[in-house]
């Protein structure tokens, strides 16, 4: 198993966790530089009521708080869905070393699907995006969540 297979694990054990609570199923790892594990986080909307608790902020806060800084550089991101304008603009922001990603987004994917924010050279920062690790598991886990939904008349 790569390295990004292990740590792309660890954001599906996050999506498990938030389809259990009834959250759509994306989960995020931030690695250090080191290999340490920083943070993680799985998606929290419905759970918080809060338009902004995409897998990727609740763990980009939470890594920022470990190592008291909101400067997150040589992290490495492993999130199960390709993050959304809102999230590769927190990646920005944070100064993330890189992007790992399961599957594409597109409906609002915006690191390679509709938009190319992590490359955009207008931006101050910028990452290196690999896509496809466990692509399959991560839409899978998706393809479950909403086909329950629409089971249940919600969707």
């Amino acid at each position: 198993m790569s390295e990004h297979e292990r740590w792309m694990r660890v954001a599906l054990a996050e999506a498990d966790v938030a389809a259990s609570k009834g959250e759509v199923p994306v989960g995020c790892a931030i690695v250090s530089a080191t290999g340490e594990l920083l943070a993680t986080g799985h998606n929290l909307r419905e759970t918080d009521e809060d338009p902004t608790a995409h897998a990727e902020i609740v763990a980009i806060r939470a890594a920022a708080k470990k190592l008291a800084s909101w400067r997150l550089e040589g992290a490495t991101l492993y999130v199960t869905l390709e993050p959304c304008v809102m999230c590769a603009g927190a990646m920005v922001n944070a100064r993330v070393a890189r992007v790992v990603y399961g599957c594409d987004d597109p409906k609002a994917g915006a690191c390679t699907t509709l938009f190319t924010i992590g490359a955009d050279t207008r931006l101050n920062h910028r990452f290196p995006i690999e896509r496809g690790v466990l692509a399959e598991d991560s839409a899978d886990r998706l393809r479950r969540f909403f086909a329950a939904l629409r089971a249940q008349g919600k969707k």
